[in-house]
Parts: C-alpha cells; sequence; structure tokens
C-alpha cells in the first residue's frame, strides 16, 4: 500500500468531517423515502447550514485542529493533506475526533471532498503528483457506488431546496402565534356566577427589512369577556336580600372580547439608532412594557399567557395609565450596559381628526411616561423608577387600563370629566438564583379634575415570588401579594376605601416548546373597595397556552 492510500486512509475522519458534520443523517432519511415535511424542513435547514460551516472551519494549518499534536500517530499524515491539497475541515469548535468511528459512506463523502479539490488544482494547472492521481483513482472505482449513492442525495437535497424556495411566503417575515383556551369560574359566589369556557387568539407577522429591525403586524380575536360578580345586600332586615354586582377587580391576563371576530390588536415598529438607542414606533393598541423594562421576571408576558393568570400580577398597574388606541413613540437609551433610560409618548385617538373629540397626536388627551432602570450585580439585582403622566378625555377618561384598579381608583370623578393624573412607582427584582427570583413595586397616583377643585389619591403594591423550572424545565410556579389600585382619599367626599388585597397563586406545566397548562386561584378581599360590604372574590382558573 502507498503512501499516500495509507494516509487518507488514516485521515479519512477529518476528510469525512467537513462535510458530514450536521448533514449525513438527513440525508440518510431523504433516500429512505420518508415524505414527512418536518423532515423535509429539519434536512433543508442542516443543508443550509452546511456550507457556512464548512467555510466558517476550515483548515489551514494543521495547528488549528486544539486536539491533534505533533507526537499524535497521524499527524504527519494530517499536516500532508492540509499543506498539499487543503481537503481539510475541522469541527466547529476546531476539534478533530480523530478516535471518531466512520462508515463507508461516511469515508466515501470525505474521500468525494478531496476528489473535488484535486480536480479544482488539475483544472488550474497546478502540479498534482503522478502516484497521487493513480492512488486516487484506484480509491474512486473502489468506492464508486458509495460516492454514486453520496451525489444523488445531495442532488436530492438541492431539488426540495429549489421547490423550497420557489414556494416560501416570505423572505423576510414570520409568522408567531398564540391560542389559549381558558375554563374559569367564581366559586364564593356560585349563585350568581357560571363557570366559562373562552378562547382568544393571536397571530402576529414579524417582519424585518434589515436584521435589527422589526415590524410587528397582530391580529387578534377572541369571547374571552371577564363579567364575574359578586354579591352585595341590600335593604334591612326581613327586606333584605343579595344582589349581584360586577367584580372591578382581578381582570385576567387573557380576557378580551371581541364575539371572535378579526381585528388588529397590535401594529408596531421596532429598529435601533446606533448602538445605544432603541425606537419604538407604534400605530396601534401600544403597552408601556413594549418597550420599558417592567423588572417583573417570569410573571410578565406583556398580557400574553404564559406568565401571572391576572393582569395585575403581571407587572405594576403604573404600565397601565393612558395606553392609547393610537399611535405615539418610544426610546430606550443605554448610556452604559448598568443603565437604561425609557421615555415615551401616546396619543389617546391620534387617528381621528376631530378636535371637539379629544382626536389627534397632541391635543388634551395623552400620555407620557420617563423611567430610569438600573441592572446590578450581573442583572441578579433590578431597579427602576418610572413617572407616567396622563391626560384624559371625557370620553374616555379611565386612568387604569387592562382590568385592574376598583371602579371609584378607576374613575375617581365619574364620568364625563376630564382628569390629569401625575403617577410615581418603584419597581424591583431580585433573582439571587436561577431557580427562585422575586419582585415588588409600589406607586402613587395623584389625580386631578382638569376643570375644578376635585383632587384623588390611589395607592397601589404587590411582590411575588417565582419558583422557575420547578419540576421540569419551563415550568413556573408562583405566588403574587398586593393591593390592587384603590381610592385612599377624595376630597369631594373624603370617601376612603377598604384595601383590595389580590392574593394569586399558580403553577405553569411546559408539556414542550408550544403548550403548557396553567392552573391556579386569585383571591380578593373587598374586589370593590368594600364600599358595599361585598362578599370576597374566588376565581379559579385552568388556562392552556398554544405557542407557535
Amino acid at each position: 500500500m502507498s503512501k499516500l492510500i495509507r494516509n487518507l486512509l488514516l485521515v479519512a475522519p477529518t476528510v469525512a468531517g467537513f462535510v458530514l458534520v450536521s448533514s449525513f443523517s438527513a440525508s440518510a432519511q431523504s433516500v429512505s423515502g420518508s415524505d414527512s415535511s418536518s423532515q423535509l424542513l429539519n434536512q433543508i435547514n442542516t443543508y443550509s447550514q452546511e456550507g457556512k460551516n464548512r467555510s466558517r472551519n476550515q483548515v489551514t494549518n494543521v495547528n488549528q485542529l486544539r486536539d491533534v499534536s505533533p507526537t499524535d500517530w497521524a499527524y504527519e499524515a494530517l499536516r500532508s493533506l492540509v499543506d498539499r491539497y487543503g481537503c481539510i475541515s475541522g469541527f466547529p469548535n476546531q476539534t478533530y475526533r480523530g478516535n471518531q468511528p466512520l462508515s463507508r459512506y461516511e469515508f466515501a463523502a470525505g474521500l468525494n471532498s478531496c476528489l473535488n479539490q484535486i480536480e479544482r488544482l488539475i483544472a488550474s494547472s497546478e502540479s498534482v503528483n503522478t502516484e497521487d492521481i493513480d492512488t486516487v483513482n484506484r480509491l474512486s472505482q473502489e468506492f464508486e457506488a458509495e460516492l454514486a449513492t453520496v451525489g444523488s442525495r445531495l442532488d436530492e437535497i438541492e431539488s426540495r431546496t429549489a421547490v423550497l424556495e420557489d414556494s416560501q411566503y416570505s423572505t423576510t417575515t414570520k409568522l408567531e402565534g398564540e391560542v389559549v383556551f381558558g375554563l374559569s369560574g367564581e366559586f364564593n359566589n356560585s349563585d350568581f356566577n357560571e363557570i366559562v369556557f373562552q378562547d382568544r387568539v393571536r397571530l402576529a407577522f414579524v417582519s424585518s427589512f434589515f436584521g435589527e429591525d422589526a415590524l410587528y403586524t397582530r391580529i387578534d380575536a377572541g369571547n374571552a369577556g371577564y363579567g364575574f360578580q359578586t354579591t352585595v345586600e341590600t335593604g334591612e332586615g326581613e327586606n333584605s336580600t343579595e344582589v349581584g354586582v360586577p367584580i372591578e377587580t382581578g381582570g385576567l391576563t387573557y380576557n378580551f372580547d371581541n364575539g371572535n371576530n378579526v381585528e388588529i390588536g397590535w401594529l408596531a415598529y421596532y429598529f435601533p439608532i446606533g448602538d445605544k438607542i432603541d425606537v419604538y414606533l407604534p400605530a396601534a393598541f401600544p403597552l408601556w412594557v413594549d418597550f420599558a423594562p417592567s423588572l417583573s421576571p417570569y410573571l410578565d408576558s406583556f398580557t400574553g399567557a404564559s406568565g401571572a393568570l391576572s393582569s395585575f400580577a403581571e407587572s405594576s398597574p403604573i404600565y397601565k395609565i393612558g395606553l392609547a388606541a393610537g399611535g405615539g413613540v418610544g426610546f430606550n437609551f443605554n448610556p452604559i450596559d448598568a443603565v437604561t433610560i425609557s421615555a415615551g409618548y401616546f396619543g389617546g385617538d391620534s387617528f381621528s381628526p376631530v378636535s371637539d373629540e379629544d382626536g389627534g397626536l397632541f391635543n388634551e388627551e395623552y400620555s407620557a411616561l420617563g423611567q430610569v432602570a438600573l441592572s446590578l450585580f450581573d442583572d441578579k439585582l433590578q431597579i427602576a423608577g418610572t413617572y407616567v403622566l396622563g391626560q384624559l378625555g371625557a370620553g374616555s377618561n379611565e386612568i387604569f387600563d387592562l382590568g385592574v384598579g376598583t371602579a371609584d381608583a378607576t374613575q375617581p370623578f365619574g364620568d364625563g370629566t376630564k382628569v390629569s393624573a401625575n403617577s410615581y412607582g418603584v419597581q424591583v427584582a431580585l433573582q439571587p438564583l436561577d431557580f427562585v427570583a422575586f419582585n415588588a413595586f409600589g406607586m402613587f397616583t395623584d389625580a386631578q379634575e382638569a376643570v375644578g377643585d376635585g383632587e384623588a389619591e390611589i395607592w397601589s403594591y404587590g411582590a411575588g415570588i417565582s419558583l422557575p423550572d420547578l419540576g421540569k424545565e419551563g415550568n413556573l410556579a408562583a405566588v403574587f401579594v398586593g393591593a390592587e389600585p384603590y381610592l385612599a382619599s377624595r376630597n369631594s367626599d373624603y370617601l376612603s376605601e377598604d384595601i383590595p388585597i389580590h392574593i394569586e397563586g399558580l403553577y405553569k406545566y411546559q408539556f414542550n416548546d408550544n403548550i403548557s397548562i396553567t392552573p391556579g386561584l386569585v383571591y380578593i378581599v373587598n374586589p370593590n373597595g368594600g364600599e358595599q360590604e361585598e362578599e370576597d372574590s374566588l376565581v379559579g382558573v385552568l388556562r392552556t397556552t398554544f405557542s407557535f
């Protein structure tokens, strides 16, 4: 046996390596006759990465291979192939794995790569040793069947790639979705409430035009109204009776009811300016947490259905002030890694041109946010201070959205009154260990009538503990306790509500990457602020979330 043949056999695993790091299992499946679309997509994805790995891991000097040293018995063989023909590639981590076994097919694929390299050298009139050519010819005859099989597999994958490229939906857009099935009921006032089965669907088209930007176009549909009732007593003595009244607090994150009609649920564009500024440009239905850090790890899913059950436990109510139907703008500025400065402005009905209806981007109805967030000790401790100004029109003057807060806290001066609300909040998140995280917030709102002397003070606070990956990766156990926004004082009648104490517990079980099921309870003392001595509220939830 000639020296070249011996060398080729010694280094066959490396020769095959750069072709076979990830592609052979996929190509073998394609030959087996399986026509499943998932296998095809996996094959194409593997094939598309092959050339990238090959160019990135091409060896130009044998010393680039970290697990090969001059004392190895195959060192000279490797060096010869690298120096003379350049047909050796390492694995992505710059290793050779010379002791790894290989099949005849794998050896044929490695041989094929060296044949191609020798053909290129001959075509370019570069000198190739006659003895080496004779040896390669004999090897080609010996492995003729295997080489033909490798070629047919590559041809088939290339053909399938061409089919997918011709029929692909878009080169710039991908589809993301979330479907929620919610089974819930109020059990402390069962004579007035029924168990309900509800749904919410979100489909988002996410487009990127230069890699670092993202255009979100989301459509929503659902029938998940809240609508549970508590009971209050009316009349006295023998004439007293219990009646049902709507529960004002405890709204769930997936509560959304448009009769399962399809409509735009969110439209926004993200893009960077340099390395330190990120811009958020919403055109419809924005949230402050779309860009400003809420410091609520694991519980905040941005009104999605993978974190907390309730909107109140998801994040501080300060992020639910002055949410608009129209558009606005938001910025995050990172002067240093540990500091994030956020600022934003939302126009109320920015799409309406009628001034008398509070229309326009810069009319009397708007909201503005400013926040400074600090991240310390490798993100284990985060602290933020937040200010939100809400100028609310007479037609829609609710201070808080998304189902948080009592009626008097949300509309302290009733309907038909323009309101100015200055809100101040502090948020803290602490994760000392990977398996436990804490978060807490406190906020105060000073609300005034735009015309008149009415003034009200509103408070809210809460704290939670989260145990991620409890029992399985992706699982989440959490408990949250706090006071939903309530009216602490109002100068017109000296009203002071009882504190609506919110207690929530949940356990999310992640079946796989796409399906989770979350049972939990939400218990609220004084759910309507205690003004009518209502019964406590106990809502049980079984939430199933499908995401893709």
